[in-house]
């Protein structure tokens, strides 16, 4: 079939080409790869042949030292991208042309059709079938075993030809029915043609936010979705939490403990927000650090004469310099009473009253707020107000701490250790990700008070001495030896969740197996003697 000639607007210069790399599996490769040699002029446009959460890994690994503008993709794939990754997602979409065209073809095949969509039906297709006497029986699906499901229960109802994506298309073929692919060329030019609009905005602005950094606006989320590394249930839920919140303008309540990451995870959602972003201002302040009396004028601001002192012309609180984006309250929980009083009437009027001023000042800020603390306890005590706690917390987070995602930390400790070599001029051993390995389980005993932070302050003082002894190995003795906390064992603490304190509470046998059944090191790890150790072991603690 042809296509009316598109008007093709004339090649970008290489240097300011976007960048576009294309998602796809199966037989949507093909057809993605047909295109891109219509648009090679226009963008730097790569292939990668990977889904779901292959393809999200991937994107977040590279995003981490590479850019790209957008990313395109098509069907459940393109779905799930989108509240994973943080680069903008082109989804490619069958158009009821493209559905009549393989309606037609696959009616030519057989007299009953199933249709197999991604999520939603399509309520046309009933009122379609009626008027030109066909039999349509749709499906619908989310994960690759409900497509599974859908292709047998279609079989079993004598359904021969089916109608889908490209998931789709394999599943049919692998069943034995015949499939009918429903995407066309020109859809998927259409989507490369939004993918160029939307690279070419985004370039616009990241164009203005660089300016206005070079003149000095400093106030702005450096820290992004990609920089929450991990790639454990745990840290994945937590990536779709912050995708997700970032779509509302609801106050957040981030709980966690100390170097668990609270304000990265701010700065993700306040990036990761379509109506703030990376151009908005995000201003960031610890309630507990600063004096009671200079607090309230560092929030609210302070008129001329107010008190003594007061700058000259008055001064704009970090609410007014926030104003059109997000307000970072960390810890909270340390808030003097008082001012939770003035704090709550700011959220709900959205207006700030300077202090010696008669003016309100209105505001748009959404505020985040965090604390290490059990805020409602300190309600139950009377130490902060319940309603300013339930209008902090219309979405909660809870960060989940270092200890609770082992299979993270050895990966962390690897990356933060590059890091940190690179820092120094020091190249990384060849086998450095074995060596890391081998150090695993040493460095998942320990308790981690300290969290992400820890890990990596640890890893900083690691590479001096691996930078200043390039022929050292990373052993778990040469580990031990630089960081002796690591063989130390915390003690369970009713502070902690009860799945955290039983993962603390160890057997002997347990212990000495990690450690491959050196006593030496397994009673080091415990804080006791081998004499001790083989007195547990026989008592079976």
């Amino acid at each position: 079939m042809s296509y009316p000639a598109r008007a093709t607007p004339p090649a970008a210069p290489e240097a300011n080409k976007p960048v576009i790399w294309t998602v796809s599996v199966s037989r949507l490769s093909d057809l993605f790869r047909d295109i891109t040699l219509e648009y090679d002029h226009l963008a730097q446009i790569e292939p990668l042949h990977l889904g779901f959460d292959e393809a999200a890994r991937h994107i977040r690994e590279r995003m981490a030292s590479e850019h790209c503008d957008v990313v395109i993709a098509a069907g459940s794939n393109g779905a799930y991208l989108k509240s994973r990754v943080s680069v903008p997602v082109v989804v490619a979409q069958a158009s009821g042309f493209d559905f009549m065209q393989a309606l037609a073809r696959a009616r030519r095949l057989s007299a009953r059709i199933g249709v197999i969509q991604y999520q939603r039906p399509l309520p046309e297709l009933a009122e379609f079938a009626a008027t030109f006497g066909l039999v349509i029986e749709q499906r619908t699906y989310v994960t690759e075993e409900d497509a599974r499901a859908s292709i047998d229960e279609l079989k079993a109802g004598g359904i021969e030809v089916i109608v889908g994506a490209g998931l789709i298309t394999d599943l049919v073929e692998e069943a034995g029915l015949k499939a009918v692919f429903v995407y066309s060329a020109a859809s998927i030019r259409r989507a490369f043609d939004d993918a160029l609009e939307l690279a070419r905005l985004t370039q616009l602005e990241n164009s203005r936010v660089r300016r206005a950094a070079a003149a000095g606006d400093t106030r702005r989320a450096r820290r992004g979705l990609n920089d929450l590394r991990g790639e454990s249930p745990a840290m994945e839920r937590l990536r779709q939490s912050v995708v997700l919140y970032a779509r509302s303008p609801a106050t957040v309540l981030i709980q966690g403990e100390t170097g668990s990451g609270k304000e990265l995870v701010a700065q993700a959602i306040h990036r990761e927000s379509p109506r703030r972003g990376a151009n908005r201002p995000f201003v960031a302040v610890n309630c507990g650090a600063i004096a009671e009396s200079l607090l309230e004028s560092e929030l609210f601001g302070h008129e001329e004469g107010a008190f003594t002192g007061a700058r000259r012309g008055g001064h704009a609180g970090l609410f007014e310099a926030a104003n059109g984006g997000t307000l970072f309250l960390d810890e909270i929980g340390e808030m003097p009473l008082a001012l939770q009083t003035r704090l709550l009437r700011v959220l709900e009027e959205r207006e700030v009253m300077r202090v010696g001023g008669t003016r309100p000042v209105p505001i748009e800020v959404r505020v985040i707020s965090a604390t290490h603390c059990d805020l409602e306890a300190r309600v139950r005590e009377g130490r902060f107000r319940a309603d300013l706690f339930y209008r902090l917390a219309v979405l909660r987070l809870a960060l989940p701490p270092l200890r609770a995602r082992q299979e993270d930390i050895a990966p962390l400790a690897e990356w933060s250790l590059k890091h940190a070599l690179a820092a120094l001029d020091a190249r990384p051993h060849p086998n450095l990700a074995a060596e890391v390995a081998a150090c695993a389980p040493l460095l998942q005993s320990y308790g981690w008070p300290g969290n992400v932070r820890e890990l990596r302050n640890l890893m900083e003082r690691l590479a001096l001495f691996m930078a200043a002894e390039p022929l050292q190995a990373l052993t778990p003795s040469f580990l031990l030896g630089i960081a002796p906390e690591l063989g130390q064992v915390a003690a369970p603490s009713s502070s902690l969740p009860a799945p955290v304190q039983a993962s603390v509470r160890e057997s002997a046998a347990e212990v000495l197996a990690r450690f491959g059944g050196q006593r030496e090191a397994a009673a080091r790890h415990l804080g006791i003697s081998r004499t001790t150790l083989w007195r547990r072991l026989k008592e079976g603690n």
